[in-house]
């Protein structure tokens, strides 16, 4: 499939289908600790990137192939921000209609100060938009936005959304040894966030290689302090052990290169999910992706994760 992969598992959305309405990497954010890379160059254009229909499409081939029960979302997501797919709002209308599995939009939020980008999310179940700082400082160093961008109109149009939507509204905060896990930085953080009034707040590390080699995962006691410092509506999400589906794939390989190269996966993870879909063929599997030149595999945390060769990341002798 070209738009759509999975299901894979969620820490928060159990089984979800993904649709990435854009192509990689489009964003108009940099953000350090991006699993898909870096994004080169930003851009802020919104436009039809894809054929909308060609996705929904694919969506419902989805569904029909894995069985509506055993999907628990359809999640745009994108190999960027999918809100620059000037067609997201039909896209999400569309998918509800045609399969009655509830919607999910995982975006950075960027766009939500243009009131029609706002209406075009309405009619989605949840919303998961990025707020991992609270001063436009820490802003331009954690998620490096276009130019244009500013933390001003983030927060003005995270709060305009709040007020506008009536599902659920769930704040996405990575949380970052040494850039957003202080006292300082947390407080901040909540006094933007009370102004938002989401229905929660989700505290996430990164699990995955991130962009920038030095971007380190926040500690314990930086969990706890953001957990005490954030409030009642914060929750703490940690990695989730499982299998992905791989089914209705005739090649191991596409299979495989359908998640990774938007949902970087450690061999581990990998192993467990080969060895589910395709029994007997792991390592055979392994080999032929390497040799067909569109994957990598890159160490951080003392761990390899195999992700899609387009990503880029920064230099480092631990990359391979």
């Amino acid at each position: 499939m070209n738009y759509v992969f999975g299901p894979v598992l969620s820490r928060r959305l159990g089984q979800s289908l993904g649709v990435d309405p854009i192509p990689q990497k489009t964003c108009n954010w940099n953000c350090v600790y991006c699993q898909l890379g870096r994004t080169t160059p930003l851009t802020d254009r919104v436009e039809e990137y894809y054929p909308r229909e060609e996705i929904v499409a694919e969506v419902e081939e989805a569904v029909r192939t894995h069985g509506r029960s055993k999907i628990d979302w359809v999640t745009f997501v994108g190999s960027g921000e999918p809100t620059l797919h000037s067609g997201i709002g039909w896209m999400v209308r569309e998918v509800k209609e045609r399969t009655g599995i509830p919607v999910a939009v995982i975006t950075n939020g960027s766009l939500l100060y243009i009131p029609g980008v706002r209406k075009a999310l309405l009619p989605a179940d949840v919303v998961l938009p990025s707020l991992d700082a609270g001063s436009e400082e820490l802003y331009k160093k954690i998620n490096r936005p276009h130019p244009e961008f500013t933390y001003e109109r983030l927060v003005d149009g995270l709060i305009s959304f709040s007020r506008e939507y009536e599902g659920q509204l769930w704040i996405e905060v990575v949380l970052l040894a040494g850039l957003n896990d202080g006292e300082e930085s947390l407080k901040d953080l909540a006094e933007v966030i009370g102004r938002i009034g989401p229905d929660q707040v989700h505290l996430n590390l990164p699990t995955r290689p991130p962009a920038e080699s030095w971007v380190g995962p926040a500690t314990e006691e930086g969990l706890l302090r953001a957990r005490a410092i954030l409030g009642d509506v914060t929750r703490v999400f940690h990695g989730v052990e499982g299998t992905h589906d791989l089914g209705g794939y005739e090649d191991v390989v596409d299979a495989i290169l359908d998640i990774i190269s938007r949902h970087p996966m450690s061999e581990e993870e990998l192993k467990r999910t080969l060895e589910e879909w395709f029994p007997g063929e792991v390592e055979e599997a392994l080999g032929k992706l390497a040799a067909s030149g569109k994957a990598h595999v890159v160490e951080r945390y003392g761990a390899r994760f195999w992700r899609g060769s387009d990503s880029t990341y920064s230099g480092s002798p631990e990359e391979s």
